[in-house]
C-alpha cells in the first residue's frame, strides 16, 4: 500500500482512550461523528475504507514489557516495526517507533526506513547510517536490554481526523490478530484472532475532548477499557510464555488436588515429607 508522503516527525505525545464497540455501536457512532470527522489521508488512500496495520513487537526473553505493561508501571517503554502492507518489496516503507506511557499520556517517536534497511536490521543488529534520534534510541535498547522479536499484530484501522483543524484523531480498529513472529513478514503466520465480534474504538488527542464527542461517550455509555494489542496478543498466541507450563497444567486439576494441605495436592504432598 502506498501512502501520501509526509514529512517525517520524530515525536509526538497525546492522551489515548480505548473502548471496545460492538458492531452496531460501530455503525451508530460512525454516523454519529461524520458532521465533526472525515477520512484522513491514510483512509482516503483507501477509498475511503479501511487500511492495513501489521506491527512488529519487541521484547526481553522473559518478557519485560509485557510485565511492566500489566503492572501499569509509569514511563514503560514500547518499541515495534510496523508496515501499512503484508507483502513487501523494495519500495515498501517501514515504520520505526518507540512508544512511551506516562499516566494517561503516550509519546511516540518515530521514523520510516526503506525495506533494505529494516532487513539489514534483521539480519545485522545494526541500522545503517541515519541522522535519526529514533533509530539510535531504537538500536541502544535492543541491545541494552536484549530485546527479540516476538508478537506480529495485524488489524485493520478506519482513522478520521477533525474536520475543524483540531487535533483530534478517531480510529476505529477492526479485525485484529496476532501471531508468534520473529518477522514482519513471515512466510505462514499462524494468526489467532483477538476478539471477533468487537472493534477497539480510539480517541487520540492533545487536550480536552470537544463537547459534543464528551456527549457522544456518555450517549453510548462507552467505558474506557485497557486494551493494549500487545498484551492481549501474548495471551492468546504465547499464553506458556506468562504462565507457566505446570500452572497451567494445575490450574486445569480436579479441585481437591488444588486445595492447601490436602493429601494429593503439591503442598500436601510435601508436608507428607517434611521433617
Amino acid at each position: 500500500m502506498k501512502f501520501p508522503a509526509k514529512k517525517e516527525k520524530w515525536g509526538t505525545w497525546r492522551f489515548e482512550l480505548k473502548y471496545r464497540i460492538s458492531q452496531w455501536q460501530y455503525y451508530q457512532i460512525k454516523n454519529a461523528i461524520t458532521p465533526y470527522m472525515k477520512p484522513d489521508e491514510f483512509t482516503l488512500a483507501q477509498l475511503g475504507g479501511a487500511y492495513l496495520v501489521r506491527s512488529l513487537y519487541y521484547d526481553t526473553h522473559n518478557y519485560q514489557a509485557y510485565h511492566e505493561k500489566i503492572g501499569g508501571d509509569f514511563g514503560r517503554i514500547k518499541i515495534r516495526t510496523r508496515s501499512y502492507t503484508d507483502i513487501a518489496d523494495e519500495n515498501t516503507k517501514i515504520r520505526v517507533e518507540l512508544k512511551t506511557k506516562r499516566g494517561s499520556a503516550m509519546e511516540k517517536f518515530s521514523s520510516f526506513v526503506p525495506y533494505s534497511s529494516y532487513a539489514a536490521f534483521m539480519e545485522t543488529g545494526h541500522w545503517p547510517a541515519y541522522d535519526s534520534p529514533v533509530l539510535t534510541e531504537f538500536e541502544r535498547l535492543y541491545y541494552l536490554r536484549t530485546l527479540k522479536p516476538k508478537l506480529l499484530v495485524q488489524y485493520r484501522r478506519l482513522g478520521l481526523k477533525s474536520r475543524f483543524g483540531e487535533n483530534l484523531r478517531i480510529t476505529f480498529d477492526m479485525d485484529v490478530r496476532s501471531a508468534d513472529s520473529s518477522s514482519l513478514f513471515p512466510a505462514t503466520p499462524f494468526f489467532r484472532v483477538h476478539d471477533p465480534n468487537l472493534i477497539i474504538l480510539e480517541i487520540k488527542c492533545q487536550s480536552e475532548q470537544p463537547q459534543w464527542l464528551s456527549k457522544l461517550v456518555k450517549q453510548y455509555g462507552l467505558k474506557i477499557v485497557a486494551n493494549s494489542k500487545y498484551t492481549r496478543g501474548i495471551e492468546i498466541s504465547r499464553p506458556d510464555a506468562v504462565t507457566p507450563m505446570w500452572s497451567q497444567g494445575f490450574a486445569n486439576a480436579p479441585a481437591r488436588l488444588q486445595q492447601p494441605g490436602k493429601i494429593g495436592s503439591p503442598v500436601g504432598h510435601r508436608r507428607q515429607f517434611s521433617n
